[in-house]
């Protein structure tokens, strides 16, 4: 069963912090760089679910 969060987390990143994120794919290692300070909580929601282990597998 999928885990379910029931609103959005609290706004922890730092807008000073560039975050990336690396997607392992068949063709290739793919890195993104979030824009924090233009997206705070798109950003945000993506690392809280990243360090939940929402991504893994």
């Amino acid at each position: 069963m999928a885990k379910e969060y029931v609103s959005a987390p609290d706004l922890t990143v730092d807008l000073d912090t560039t975050y990336s994120a690396i997607l392992h794919t068949n063709h290739g290692d793919v890195t993104i760089e979030f824009d924090t300070p233009g997206s705070p909580m798109a950003v945000n929601n993506f690392v809280f679910l990243a360090r939940d282990g929402f991504y893994d597998g």
